[in-house]
């Protein structure tokens, strides 16, 4: 089996003189893959070409260009900044090594050139210069790999919650879209509340997405709650409701016993715990399963609150038509300081034409509302 033959390191050398272009290139040429560049101007041109060298012998002394202006700008792209420079220079005051230096030279010759100490320096930063590509490919792949991991752990993450959530809706008379636009809700509520002064700070881009994850487990409790109780159309008798109360903390024991098998506390977990424990408290105290009251309530299940009853109250079940938009507003606006958090309901006031949208986008169909129903049938 033929081993492939690496190809030869290439060398731009830039020199406004002919004859010094000359020698380089008869110095360099046995080793090196060599291009030559009679000006500043020239030599941006080859360099931006997409057979990039691997290192530049730049002379600094040339009319219009000078080697430090290339230097400068060569270091100013991002696509060339890792490419080395070499000087080559008559001019050995101090303060022109500084200023080449300062600008990303990595080394001086001077002139009259040395071949010996010409080829020993090409040499070195061409090696340097191998270690750190490979560094950073390795960098790239490794860091392209956790991303793709990251990006696998997130999918499997979501895929268990809508599966757990969806495992939830077969017990009730919820269909899966209830859970979709319960997500949406709590969502654009958060986006709109972050530009509250007392919420910004909480409520940023990790935080929302988090809420949003989280969302869709708000009443998980629903599957240890009898089917004579939770699929019951009429009102509930003697202690009926309160075992359906029972699903908040239900809720919150699955998702705690989950957490626990992991191992460690996982974020989007810990706001689920909340919602599904609190998403039934009410501002002024009279809700359940705590009886918390104002910002005592988690502002996860602040959120979640005004979602579910929204959403119960416009759409469609089995058993009943959705409310229209204009009195499920009406309902909620009288509970603004009494069921919901006020700053809540104001922001739910901003984007309620989003509450809309979303209602419409998920709503169900005649096709949903028949296949819940031969299921509830099914079941009971």
């Amino acid at each position: 089996m033929d081993v492939p033959v690496k190809p030869k390191p290439t060398i731009l050398v830039v020199d406004d003189t002919t004859d010094n272009l000359m020698l380089m290139n008869a110095l360099l040429k046995d080793l090196y893959r060599v291009k030559v560049a009679n000006g500043g101007q020239k030599a941006l041109q080859i360099v931006a070409a997409a057979d990039k060298p691997d290192l530049i012998l730049l002379d600094i002394m040339m009319p219009e260009l000078d080697g430090f202006e290339v230097c400068r700008r060569l270091k100013a792209d991002p696509q060339l900044a890792t490419i080395p420079v070499i000087f080559l220079t008559a001019k050995v005051a101090v303060e022109d090594e500084e200023l080449g230096f300062s600008l990303g030279a990595v080394d001086f010759i001077s002139k009259p050139i040395s071949p010996p100490v010409l080829l020993a320096r090409v040499k070195t930063q061409l090696a340097m210069k191998s270690h750190v590509d490979f560094l950073r490919d390795n960098n790239a792949f490794l860091q392209a790999e956790v991303e793709k991991r990251t990006q696998d752990v997130l999918a499997i993450q979501d895929v268990t919650i809508l599966a757990m959530a969806s495992l939830a809706e077969t017990r009730d008379s919820d269909t899966g879209n209830h859970i979709r636009r319960t997500q949406y809700y709590v969502k654009v509520l958060a986006q709109q509340l972050r530009h509250h002064p007392k919420y910004a700070a909480v409520l940023d881009d990790d935080m929302i997405n988090l809420l949003y994850k989280s969302a869709p487990l708000h009443d998980i409790g629903k599957v240890g709650i009898p089917d004579s109780i939770l699929l019951k159309p009429g009102r509930f008798v003697g202690n009926e409701f309160e075992i359906m109360k029972t699903h908040t903390t239900l809720g919150w024991n699955a998702i705690e016993y989950a957490e626990k098998a992991l191992g460690a506390p996982v974020a989007f977990l810990r706001l689920a715990k909340e919602i599904a424990l609190y998403h039934q408290e009410k501002w002024d105290g009279s809700g359940y399963p705590e009886g918390l009251a104002g910002e005592a309530i988690p502002l996860s299940a602040r959120l979640m609150a005004l979602a579910d009853v929204y959403d119960a109250l416009i759409s469609r079940r089995v058993y009943k038509e959705g409310m229209p938009h204009e009195k499920a507003r009406l309902i909620i606006l009288d509970g603004r300081g009494s069921h919901f958090d006020p700053d809540i309901v104001d922001a739910y006031l901003v984007v309620e034409s989003q509450f809309v949208e979303i209602a419409l986008k998920y709503a169900d169909s005649d096709e949903d509302l028949q296949a819940k129903a031969a299921q509830l049938s099914r079941s009971g």
